[in-house]
C-alpha cells in the first residue's frame, strides 16, 4: 500500500512539474494540475483560490468538477468559512465530514452535504512564506490511508503552484514595464498615469494640477478631500511618482476596509503570539513603505483610539508593533483622503482636532465631474479608447450617444464613468456604442433617487449579501454587522458605499 502511495505521489509531483512549460498562461496551468490530480487520484472536485489584491476577496482561479455558475459562486472574504481559516493562518485545515462542520460554507453548492459523506481537505499556497491563496480538495487516497498523506502531497502541489503564480506575475510585470517604455520612450510612470487624470482643462482641474505640481516635490504631508470615485488614488500615485521617492514602495491601506483591531495589526505589524493566530511576526505596511509613500485611504473612518496611534507615528514617525517593546522608526511619506468633512467631524468630537490639522498641511480638493463638465467627452473617448484596445476593439461613441452621457450627472464620477463604458463596449456588436444601448437610468435625471452606480462583480455579490443581511435585521445596522462578523463602523462605511439609503427610507415607509 504504501509502496503504490509514493509511486502514485510521485507520478503526480512528475506531471505537475511538466506543466511548467504552461506558466505564463496561469489559468490553463491551474486546470491542468488540478486535471491531474482528478486523473491519476479519481478526486471529484478541486478547487485554486486566490487573493484578488485589487478586491482583497478569495476567488476560485481554478477548479475541477465545478460548474462555471459555481466557481462564480466561490467568493470568501479572508474571515470567512474554512477558506478564509486556511489563508489567515497559514495552516492546513482537515474536515473529515463537510455534514458536520460549521465552517464549511458549500458556497459553490456543488456539494448535497445532507446525502454525502465527503471529507474535505484544504492547504494554504505561500509564496515567500506568506499566503497567497488555498488549494482545497474532497479526500484524495481514500479512508484506508491517513489524511496526513493527502495534505503532504497537497502541500507538496501548493508549492508547485505558487512558483508558477511567482513566475506568471514576473512575466507579465516584465512584460508590462517593456510595453510602456516603447509606448511611451523617455516618460515615467507618472507621466502616463497623468494622461488619464490630466484629461481636459476645466478651471477646477487646472487648479488641482498647479497644487499637485507644487506639493509633489515637497515632504508635506497632503489631504486629499473629494466624493467617492474622483480619483483621489490616483492623484496619489501621481504625487508619489513626480516626488523624489518614486524608486521607493507606494503602499495603500483602507481604514474602512477592515476591523478596528485588525486594522492596527495590519498598519504596524506584530510579533508571534501577539494574539491568537498570530504564528508569526509580521510588517506592518507602514514598514513596507519605508523610503516611500503610504497612502491612508478614507482616513474619516478611523476611530479614536486608532486616530490617537496614528498621531503619534505622524509626529516622530516611531511605533511599536504589537506584541513588542521595541519601537521602530520609518522614513515615510503619509497621503491620506476622505470623503467626509473631517472639520466637521472635528466640532462633533469623532474626529481628532490635532490629527486634523497635523494632515490638513497641503489639502487638494479633487472635484466631481459636475465640476469639470468641460472634461466629460474627452474623458468619455479616453475610456473608450483605452478599454476598446484592452479587448483588441476599435468602439467609438456615437454623437446621439455622446450627448447624453455628457448631460448625465455621473454621482459615482469618474468610477462609474469608467465601470460603464466598459459595459458598454462588451455589449457593442459592432464597433460603435448607440443611444440604444445606453441604460434607462441615464436619461433620468429627474428621479428622486439617484441612478445605482455600476459595480464590479465582487462588489455587487457583496452589496446583495449586505441588502439581504440588513432586511433579515429589519435594517438594524448593529444587529447586521455582528451576522456578518464586521464592525458597526463597516457595516455603515457599505450602506453609503452601496447607496442603501434609499431602500432603507423605502422599507421604514412600507413597514
Amino acid at each position: 500500500m504504501e509502496k503504490r502511495i509514493r509511486e502514485t505521489e510521485l507520478n503526480v509531483i512528475f506531471e505537475t512539474c511538466r506543466v511548467i512549460g504552461q506558466a505564463l498562461k496561469l489559468d490553463q496551468a491551474l486546470d491542468t494540475i488540478l486535471a491531474i490530480l482528478s486523473s491519476s487520484l479519481a478526486m471529484k472536485r478541486a478547487t485554486v483560490t486566490l487573493k484578488d489584491e485589487e478586491t482583497g476577496y478569495l476567488i476560485i482561479r481554478a477548479s475541477h468538477g465545478l460548474t462555471e455558475a459555481a466557481r462564480k459562486r466561490g467568493v470568501y472574504r479572508e474571515d470567512e468559512g474554512i477558506t478564509g481559516l486556511i489563508f489567515r493562518t497559514a495552516q492546513a485545515y482537515i474536515v473529515p465530514d463537510i455534514s458536520r462542520e460549521p465552517l464549511f460554507l458549500n458556497k459553490t453548492r456543488s456539494r448535497h452535504i445532507q446525502k454525502e459523506s465527503v471529507s474535505f481537505l484544504g492547504v494554504p499556497i505561500l509564496l515567500h512564506g506568506k499566503p497567497i491563496g488555498v488549494l482545497h480538495v474532497d479526500r484524495l487516497f481514500g479512508d484506508e490511508v491517513p489524511f496526513d498523506e493527502d495534505i503532504r502531497l497537497l502541500s507538496i502541489i501548493a508549492t508547485l503552484i505558487a512558483q508558477f503564480v511567482s513566475l506568471n506575475l514576473q512575466v507579465r510585470l516584465r512584460e508590462a514595464k517593456l510595453l510602456m517604455d516603447c509606448s511611451y520612450p523617455g516618460k515615467s510612470d507618472s507621466e502616463t498615469q497623468s494622461r488619464f487624470f490630466m484629461v481636459g482643462k476645466s478651471p477646477s482641474m487646472v487648479v488641482v494640477q498647479h497644487q499637485m505640481e507644487k506639493v509633489a516635490p515637497s515632504k508635506a504631508s497632503v489631504l486629499l478631500l473629494g466624493e467617492s470615485g474622483t480619483g483621489k488614488t490616483l492623484v496619489a500615485k501621481i504625487l508619489h511618482e513626480l516626488s523624489t521617492r518614486s524608486g521607493s514602495p507606494f503602499v495603500k491601506i483602507n481604514c474602512a476596509s477592515l476591523p478596528e483591531n485588525l486594522l492596527e495589526s495590519e498598519l504596524f505589524g506584530y510579533e508571534k503570539g501577539a494574539f491568537t493566530g498570530a504564528v508569526r511576526s509580521k510588517a506592518g505596511r507602514v514598514e513596507d513603505a519605508d523610503g516611500g509613500t503610504i497612502f491612508l485611504d478614507e482616513i474619516g473612518e478611523l476611530t479614536l483610539p486608532l486616530q490617537a496611534k496614528l498621531l503619534r507615528f505622524l509626529q516622530e514617525k516611531e511605533f511599536e508593533r504589537l506584541g513588542s517593546a521595541i519601537t521602530k522608526k520609518v522614513d515615510v511619506r503619509v497621503l491620506a483622503a476622505t470623503n467626509r468633512d473631517l472639520a466637521a467631524g472635528v466640532a462633533e468630537g469623532t474626529f481628532r482636532e490635532d490629527l486634523y490639522y497635523r494632515l490638513n498641511v497641503f489639502p487638494i480638493h479633487v472635484p466631481p465631474l459636475r465640476e469639470r463638465t468641460d472634461d466629460i467627452p474627452d474623458l468619455l473617448r479616453h475610456f473608450v479608447g483605452k478599454i476598446s484596445q484592452e479587448y483588441g476593439r476599435n468602439v467609438v461613441i456615437s454623437k446621439t450617444a455622446m450627448a447624453v452621457l455628457t448631460e448625465y450627472d455621473w454621482p459615482g464620477n469618474v468610477r462609474e464613468m469608467e465601470n460603464l463604458i466598459e459595459r458598454l463596449v462588451i455589449m457593442a456588436d459592432g464597433d460603435e456604442i448607440d443611444a440604444s444601448l445606453l441604460p434607462s437610468f441615464l436619461s433620468e435625471q429627474g428621479n428622486a433617487q439617484s441612478p445605482e452606480q455600476p459595480l464590479s462583480r465582487i462588489e455587487e455579490i457583496e452589496r446583495k449579501e449586505v441588502l439581504a443581511a440588513l432586511e433579515r435585521n429589519r435594517w438594524n445596522q448593529t444587529r447586521t454587522a455582528k451576522e456578518l462578523g464586521i464592525t458597526l463602523r463597516q457595516i455603515s462605511y457599505r450602506v453609503r458605499k452601496f447607496g442603501l439609503d434609499s431602500l432603507r427610507a423605502k422599507y421604514r415607509k412600507d413597514a
